[in-house]
């Protein structure tokens, strides 16, 4: 038969235990579930960072853009030393085919004591004929030592030169690449920020940036209507080939910005800014930083013309066209196109007139 035990009962300590344990579970649930919402960053503060994504991603596309049109710059200078150092090698070998033919002459002239020569010539005046050509040979071989002994000083200062050239292009082309992983890093990180919004609040920011952009090209098509003299408003405009490099600026608004493009269908900052100019005749350096320093500063936004470049952020990695009444027209980050924006949207530097 089996015997019944009675369960002993749970001591007071240990259920005061049990009851705790469950009471701070339950507590840290519920902060957990309080908590959860406001750890999702707001629309504006999603906006704050994918901004600042842009611009430190922009900053590195202008380091991008210097490397690649350095590393371009190294490829012609290692082309034409390569070719100067093959036509180089052509002529020396020429020149020592040129020795080789002075040696056997010399040869067929001489190839025994003069004094025997002179003790067996039947004619005395013919055996000097031949020494006389001999000792000119001689002349002209020893000239033409010291041509091959300088062309062979030449080529090995050339080849030097271009061997220190393709380890500087092969350095650069490791910058470039560097650069360019950094820059596809923050524009990863930006989107990753976006998506996190909902297709509202993407929408919501969007529509925002388009109204902003329609009341900047408002206020540039008024600077365009007004007279020149309206200086104070920035409708004083540029000359004639400045105006030409703007038209063709204006010619590209809607076009995508992409980092490291420089048109004619999508550009990054100064992509636009330099295509722009080549359309009008005149060339400018690639990146923003050079463009900066390119032509005259102007130091006052009042004193600025249509068309004139305007540079931006302290390292100076931005640059656009000034549209006049307060405006730029330029191409400002990955995501959005070629389109108006107020001067004031980012720290003005100064202007520079070309």
């Amino acid at each position: 038969m089996a015997s019944h035990r009675r369960l002993k009962q749970p001591g007071r300590a240990r259920v005061t235990v049990l009851t705790a344990t469950a009471a701070a579970a339950v507590a840290l649930t519920s902060q957990a579930a309080n908590a959860a919402p406001s750890e999702k960053p707001s629309k504006d503060e999603v906006k704050s960072k994918v901004d600042k994504l842009y611009e430190e991603a922009e900053k590195a596309t202008e380091k991008f853009n210097g490397a690649k049109e350095k590393q371009q710059k190294l490829e012609k200078q290692v082309d034409r030393l390569q070719d100067k150092v093959a036509r180089g090698q052509d002529d020396l070998n020429d020149m020592r085919s040129g020795l080789g033919s002075l040696a056997s002459a010399q040869y067929r002239s001489g190839g025994i004591d003069p004094s025997l020569q002179l003790f067996l010539s039947s004619d005395p005046d013919s055996y000097l004929d031949k020494a006389s050509a001999l000792d000119q040979l001689s002349t002209k071989q020893a000239e033409a030592l010291k041509k091959i002994q300088a062309k062979q000083r030449t080529l090995a200062q050339q080849r030097k030169e271009a061997s220190d050239k393709l380890a500087d292009l092969a350095t650069t082309r490791e910058e470039l690449g560097k650069k360019k992983r950094e820059v596809q890093g923050k524009l990863g990180e930006a989107q990753r920020l976006l998506n996190s919004l909902s297709a509202k609040e993407r929408a919501a920011l969007k529509a925002k940036e388009d109204r902003a952009s329609r009341d900047a090209e408002r206020k540039a098509s008024d600077a365009a209507d007004a007279p020149r003299t309206d200086a104070p408003k920035g409708g004083a405009k540029g000359s004639s080939r400045t105006m030409a490099a703007y038209a063709a600026a204006q010619s590209k608004i809607g076009s995508p910005y992409v980092y490291g493009a420089s048109g004619p269908s999508s550009f990054d900052c100064s992509g636009l800014t330099s295509w722009a100019y080549a359309q009008a005749d005149v060339s400018i350096p690639r990146t923003s930083q050079a463009q900066a320093n390119f032509g005259t500063r102007i130091a006052s936004q009042s004193d600025l013309k249509v068309g004139d470049l305007v540079i931006f952020y302290g390292d100076l990695h931005h640059v656009g066209f000034y549209a006049g009444n307060g405006q730029v027209l330029h191409a400002p980050r990955t995501g959005a196109v070629v389109r108006y924006e107020s001067i004031n949207n980012m720290p003005f530097q100064f202007g520079v007139r070309i």
